[in-house]
């Protein structure tokens, strides 16, 4: 069940403030709405020690997501951040080059 997983705003307060603000920045009033309600489903294991990205739903198996994906970049001031968007629902937070999320 997705109430099984934490949200992210209590675990990583910190990038979860962030996302909002950089959301705002770029227009994305809607998805930025969104952030609060998104919970950690399981990190990337692909095993790249630059890469902190979260799953904030579950990863569909086999071709990557289809119909209705969008990616949206994000200008942190320190690494990258770029949201991929499925349906108008955050689905994963690619989190690049930010040593302190570890």
């Amino acid at each position: 069940m997705p109430e099984d997983h934490p949200l992210i705003r209590d675990v990583l307060p910190e990038l979860a403030a962030e996302l909002v603000e950089l959301l705002e920045a770029e227009g994305e009033h809607t998805l930025a709405a969104l952030v609060p309600e998104l919970r950690l489903v399981g990190r990337c294991d692909c095993g790249d020690d630059f890469c902190q990205s979260l799953r904030t739903a579950p990863h569909p198996t086999g071709l990557p997501y289809g119909p209705g994906h969008r990616c949206v970049s994000l200008d942190p001031a320190e690494g990258m951040l770029v949201l991929d968007v499925v349906n108008g629902r955050i689905v994963y937070v690619e989190v690049l080059y930010r040593d302190r999320l570890r």
